[in-house]
């Protein structure tokens, strides 16, 4: 079945036609039809399936025709996403398949000021995206009313449980109609948001499940065992022997991340780094010079792991391994998006194993392990740029001179005694 044969308006199809969509993933297949029912939803599907058209789709068809659309009289869908990047990725998918529609999609976060978010929903809106805490402040301040909303969509919302957000939903809940659609998309899922979904929905909740390998098939993804302190000139290798590649590695700390951006720098390679550290206008000036290609080295926090869509990321580096299992599987799927092929490898050091292993556990396999042999891995360090300034190499020169100091004076001082002798 192909878009054009949905009933669905010509302007979304004009829409979809311009932005190289065809036929439908598994995921719209599967959601679109339920959604444009009317019905709540639990989607379940692999990152980069397209699960974001396969909710604005509907939601925007049945927001162009809906008898009861008058934008003064308040937003009819609020979206629901844990981060800032999110919103916005979310909001330009919406304008761009809602383009030639009178549909108005906004939206609201914060880290910025919120004076020209109020003014923009002052002139009305249908659709508003938004991050919890910046929604919350606003509904409490009294610049947003939800009593009109009739669709309720929480994208990524195990997320936004692991953030703490929980109580800002529950309370948001409280000031929508009894009466709304209620749409959850997630890659993953577990009981806490089974719980919360259950607790939400007012009809039966349609779960669409994904394939047990939760990993896109498009993605070659593997493990390389390394030590903590030489996983620099590992990526640094990876950098340069894919340098017309946009690669995107991911690290546990934001303080980690700026130590990586300087390992780099000291070798010649230019990376940027975005971590919740960040003011939002720089992390959006990181976000453009990442996606237009003029910097092809991001290191990033899981901030950027969650449902952000990069064009063209053609290898994923987990320079430090995720501490929540979940959290492997979105920053893998931050390649081998939609039709496109993508390579992951991740840097596991001997501490790191235990993590490995919770990982694989919740993969229900295996990860396939891309062998070193001692050779290459000590040719890795050689390749290096910054070899002449390793210190653990410096140390152990250090060592080995002492060693020699320490045995031509024992050999001077027994030479000394034989003469005594």
């Amino acid at each position: 079945m192909k878009f054009e044969d949905y009933r669905i308006s010509d302007e979304i199809k004009k829409s979809l036609s311009k932005l190289g969509f065809k036929k439908p993933t598994d995921i719209q297949f599967k959601a679109i039809p339920p959604i444009m029912k009317g019905e709540d939803v639990l989607a379940i599907a692999q990152t980069g399936t397209g699960k974001t058209a396969a909710f604005a789709i509907p939601v925007l068809d049945r927001l162009q025709f809906s008898k009861n659309r008058k934008r003064g009289d308040g937003i009819k869908c609020v979206v629901m996403v844990p981060t800032r990047e999110l919103a916005l990725q979310i909001t330009t998918v919406f304008n761009e398949i809602g383009r030639g529609t009178r549909v108005q999609t906004f939206c609201v976060y914060g880290g910025v000021e919120q004076g020209p978010q109020i003014a923009k929903l002052e002139d009305g809106i249908d659709i508003l995206v938004a991050t919890p805490g910046r929604l919350f402040d606003l509904v409490s301040q009294g610049h947003i009313h939800l009593h009109r909303v009739e669709t309720l969509i929480l994208d990524e919302a195990d997320h936004m449980l692991d953030l703490g957000f929980i109580h800002d939903i529950r309370q948001l809940i409280t000031k929508l109609p009894r009466q709304r659609q209620t749409l959850f998309f997630s890659a993953t899922i577990n009981e806490k948001i089974k719980e919360l979904a259950y607790s939400l929905v007012n009809k039966p909740v349609r779960i669409q499940i994904s394939p047990k390998d939760p990993v896109a098939k498009n993605v070659d993804h593997s493990v390389m065992f390394v030590e903590m302190d030489d996983k620099r000139f590992f990526l640094e290798r990876v950098v340069k022997q894919n340098a017309d590649k946009k690669i995107l590695a991911f690290v546990r700390t934001k303080v980690r991340a700026e130590r990586v951006v300087a390992a780099m720098e000291r070798v010649g390679i230019e990376a940027i780094s975005i971590h919740g550290g960040k003011e939002q206008k720089d992390r959006i000036d990181v976000m453009r010079k990442f996606k237009s290609g003029e910097v092809k080295l991001l290191i990033a926090t899981d901030v950027s792991a969650r449902g952000i869509d990069i064009p063209q990321v053609e290898y994923v580096v987990n320079y430090d391994l995720p501490e929540q299992p979940e959290n492997y599987v979105h920053r893998v799927g931050r390649t081998g998006r939609g039709t496109e092929k993508g390579i992951a490898v991740s840097f596991c050091a001997p501490e790191e194993k235990p993590i490995l292993d919770e990982i694989q556990k919740y993969l229900t396999k295996d990860i396939k392990v891309m062998e070193v042999e001692k050779e290459d891995y000590e040719a890795t360090l050689d390749f290096s740029a910054a070899a002449k300034y390793d210190w653990k190499a410096l140390i152990k020169e250090a060592e080995e001179t002492d060693e020699k100091i320490k045995a031509a004076k024992a050999k001077k001082a027994k030479s000394k005694a034989k003469k005594k002798k």
